[in-house]
């Protein structure tokens, strides 16, 4: 079983300083974000994105999107922005919007799904925000669940998933649920929403 470690705001900094030595060392955690539970690691280091998809089960023709710690952090990620990205982002981030751009060469291949592109959000939840910005690097968050199984918005449907081989936990009780991110890809013109999550179409357009 993982080590579980109870959230609670005297302990933060603890919290995130250990959640982001271990991610920093390859190693695979559970966390909130602002809608699920995210199954999180570094995302610069293939061996650790491995085993994101041996937990979940996952299909290699499925990517993966990331979170970061600061707007900052797409240069390590992102060939460039758009317009409309900037519009997006200064709208709706930090929150439940990822953003698929054109990926850096350096970016694994098995994050993009071999399509180039890249999904990035920068989470509203501090918990995740605050790992990511500590660990300096790009933070892993597909859901924490097995594939086609129901996303988790308390930690222990989470462990009960997939528990038994994650190396730590942050239970920070039920986070919002209901529906995941809205993602949006800005490399085409003009921009495609992928999929409708928590930030509707209509939102999208207006800012657009």
């Amino acid at each position: 079983m993982p080590k579980v470690i109870k959230f609670t705001p005297q302990k933060f900094e603890d919290i995130i300083s250990s959640a982001a030595t271990l991610i920093l060392r390859g190693g695979v955690i559970i966390y909130p974000t602002e809608t699920f539970y995210g199954l999180g690691a570094d995302a610069t280091n293939n061996q650790a994105i491995l085993r994101i998809f041996d937990i979940k089960g996952r299909d290699f023709g499925n990517p993966i999107s990331v979170i970061i710690g600061t707007k900052h952090d797409l240069q390590i990620i992102i060939r460039e922005s758009t317009p409309a990205a900037e519009k997006l982002m200064n709208a709706f981030w930090p929150g439940p919007l990822t953003i698929v751009f054109k990926a850096k060469e350096s970016i694994s291949p098995l994050l993009t799904a071999q399509t180039g592109k890249i999904g990035v959000r920068l989470s509203a939840n501090e918990i995740a925000k605050q790992i990511a910005q500590k660990a300096g690097r790009p933070l892993t968050a597909t859901s924490a669940n097995l594939s086609g199984m129901p996303e988790c918005a308390n930690a222990e449907e989470a462990i009960k998933q997939i528990g038994n081989k994650i190396d730590t936990v942050i239970d920070a009780g039920t986070t919002a649920g209901g529906v995941a991110s809205t993602v949006i890809d800005v490399t085409c013109t003009p921009p495609r929403i992928l999929r409708e999550g928590t930030i509707s179409q209509k939102s999208i357009e207006k800012t657009l």
